[in-house]
């Protein structure tokens, strides 16, 4: 990650998280909700799409092939559900994404006793996982020396942040300014002084103080996304910082 992400993440003080409609641990709990199971489908699907690229890129670091990456990424998620693994999740013993990871790995330590004769998660299709792309999106090159742990927390990292940027989208495009959010949407990875306000003014045939106006906006209610998907997966909302630095350690390993 740049450094300038660093900055995106600090700059403005501590925005106020619930704007975005979560609380801390607020996903998991609806996932666990059998009162409620279309809340509970839609935050189960929630969950897999934000960790299935993770965990994907932690078998394929384990030195398994793209497609038998891809058939344990499935069955493994079957499992997960059919299961009922979130009932032991327990909010007081620290955050979802090591649990999850903790599943992981208990799940492949089972499959090496016995054959894999389940096709691609058994046909399981509760979540389109999209492994088309997944083989650019790991986290890794061939020649780096990266734990399978270091892209696990790599690529959630990056799922996070590819997570956060598309609820802002979709902020953007339900108030009718998704043209704006594209064209503004480089600025997230920018650092202020290197923000090229001259070409945006000139693009958006606005003044320049309304475009620094509208990065602004932009950068603060992004913090403010990250800030929301952190607290939807910890136990506390003291925990959130420490997710943050997380999340840029994982880009720095």
């Amino acid at each position: 990650m740049p450094a300038s992400d660093s900055e995106n993440f600090r700059e403005g003080g501590s925005p106020t998280v619930a704007r975005f409609g979560d609380t801390h641990w607020s996903v998991i709990l609806s996932a666990m909700n059998k009162q409620r199971p279309a809340e509970a489908t839609d935050a189960r699907e929630r969950l897999c799409r934000v960790y299935w690229p993770p965990l994907y890129a932690y078998i394929r670091r384990l030195g398994e092939s793209p497609h038998d990456a891809q058939d344990l990424t499935q069955a493994f998620f079957a499992r997960f559900l059919d299961k009922d693994y979130l009932a032991a999740v327990d909010q007081a013993k620290g955050r979802f994404r090591s649990f999850m990871l903790a599943a992981l790995k208990h799940f492949l330590a089972n499959e090496r006793d016995k054959q894999r004769a389940q096709k691609r998660g058994g046909g399981f299709a509760f979540v389109p996982i999209d492994f088309h792309n997944a083989e650019t999106h790991c986290g890794f090159e061939p020649s780096q020396n990266l734990t399978p742990d270091i892209i696990f927390q790599r690529r959630w990292a990056a799922a996070l942040l590819e997570q956060s940027l598309a609820r802002l989208r979709s902020e953007y495009a339900a108030a009718g300014k998704e043209d704006l959010f594209e064209q503004l949407k480089e600025t997230l990875t920018e650092g202020r002084s290197t923000i090229a306000y001259a070409a945006l003014t000139a693009k958006l045939q606005i003044s320049e103080a309304a475009v620094k106006m509208a990065v602004h906006r932009l950068r603060q209610r992004y913090r403010e996304a990250i800030r929301s998907e952190i607290a939807a997966t910890v136990a506390h909302p003291s925990e959130i910082e420490d997710e943050l630095r997380e999340v840029l350690r994982a880009f720095a390993a």
